[in-house]
């Protein structure tokens, strides 16, 4: 076992964290969008209110308000139904309580305290957020060997021939400090800010960042996946699960599958939700991914407001020029250039389908692609998985890694895991390529 996993503890990561906002499960599905937008992992926590303010509140209370978590996949699967597509209006003010799928062991308080491996294994075990107390005076970067934190020694040091349930079971045990009153300040870690925390210590986990996905068994091939030729909302009837992520598919003449896409939480990040939804309603899984437009008539395109014109900037002889609205898939990709409700009506929306290619086309790496590789995707991304492709071709979909496989893998106990023929010279080429 790495020691930057026992000494480390979760208030390491803390640092810098901005302090939790709330989001409650009354708000609305446009407000939503709009924090989703700002949030990690293409999700945020959702909470019941307070029943009464002003009482002081423990962990177990505020694990009570605890919802779930919602993302980007889930608004979109919403919005694609019959009666949202009618009046998008009444959908965009639903309250997320009608969309969200509960579930209260997705989020756990920690103290500041808890050493970074049982938050590990908690995440390890399904957990996707964790709640830290900021109340608490944090100095900075715990020393290597020190075992003091705020004058108090850190929990579970001094009982690690225990079993790892009995750590988990310390580690979710709130402090003094963080049931001090409602008033106490809160950050949520996410396996993002723990992915992005270890790639900075691939030192200390030598030799598994070297390691292909490969000999580490990091490959899943457990993925959700669609064919091309099938409509896009059946993706919608069996939600994935972890990640939140559908392969598109497209079989081969080898009974093989070549992925060409995906519907995922990831890539409907900030996207017009909107449009996409339409889309997801009424193109195949190809389509949706591809952003055909020749097989989508003019006529079947939804009036997104009353007036389903577009009015250009440029204009002649004082009269402004007009075309119809169309549907294209870089109104549904990722456009950091634009509000996610905004691509929609900008004169972009109608770009071709070149443009959007590139931004839909699904994040792969190779079989044989080394684990520090793969994590270095996921972050540069921001993404959330990263699709397993064979060796030999960049279609042949093999498998999926998340960030669970990840976390798997790095607290394995160390092994000759290392190719003999793998060079840092050699690593550094694979990152870049």
């Amino acid at each position: 076992m790495a020691s930057v996993f026992i000494y480390h503890v979760v208030g390491d990561l803390t640092v810098g964290k901005p302090e939790l906002a709330e989001f409650y499960e009354t708000e609305t599905v446009e407000a939503a969008i709009k924090a989703i937008g700002e949030s990690t992992e293409c999700g945020i926590p959702v909470w019941k209110k307070k029943t009464h303010v002003g009482i002081i509140e423990n962990g177990e209370m505020r694990q009570q308000r605890f919802v779930g978590i919602l993302n980007s996949f889930d608004i979109v699967a919403f919005l694609a139904k019959s009666d949202c597509l009618e009046d998008q209006d009444k959908a965009m003010k639903t309250p997320v309580s009608q969309v969200i799928v509960p579930n209260n062991s997705l989020l756990k308080q920690v103290d500041p305290g808890t050493r970074l491996i049982d938050a590990l294994e908690m995440m390890k075990q399904g957990v996707r957020r964790l709640l830290v107390p900021k109340s608490v005076v944090w100095k900075g970067m715990s020393k290597r060997f020190s075992i003091l934190y705020n004058g108090k020694w850190l929990k579970n040091m001094d009982a690690s021939n225990s079993s790892s349930n009995d750590l988990i079971a310390n580690a979710n045990r709130p402090s003094s400090s963080s049931t001090t009153s409602v008033r106490d300040k809160f950050c949520c870690l996410s396996r993002e800010d723990v992915i992005r925390f270890l790639i900075g210590c691939l030192g200390a986990l030598a030799p598994l960042p070297l390691s292909s996905i490969s000999s580490l068994g990091v490959n899943n091939p457990n993925y959700s996946s669609i064919e091309a030729s099938v409509p896009a909302i059946e993706a919608t009837l069996k939600p994935p699960g972890d990640p939140s992520a559908i392969a598109v598919l497209e079989p081969t003449s080898e009974d093989q599958y070549k992925i060409i896409g995906e519907i995922s939480a990831s890539k409907l990040w900030k996207c017009d939700y909107l449009a996409a939804a339409w889309a997801l309603a009424n193109l195949s899984a190809g389509q949706f991914v591809m952003g055909v437009e020749d097989n989508v008539t003019p006529r079947s395109f939804p009036d997104y407001s009353a007036n389903s014109t577009l009015r250009e900037n440029n204009t002649v002889n004082g009269v402004g020029s007009t075309r119809p609205r169309k549907f294209c898939s870089r109104s549904i990709g990722f456009n950091p250039s634009s509000p996610c409700l905004a691509a929609s009506r900008s004169p972009s929306f109608g770009t071709g389908r070149s443009m959007y290619r590139g931004r839909s086309t699904p994040l792969t790496c190779k079989i044989t692609s080394s684990l520090a590789a793969v994590m270095a995707q996921m972050l540069s991304h921001r993404a959330t998985h990263v699709w397993v492709t064979e060796d030999e071709s960049d279609d042949v979909l093999v498998g999926v890694v998340g960030y669970a496989d990840i976390l798997v893998a790095v607290t394995k106990q160390p092994a000759a895991l290392t190719p003999a023929n793998r060079t840092y010279e050699g690593f550094a080429t694979e990152i870049q390529s």
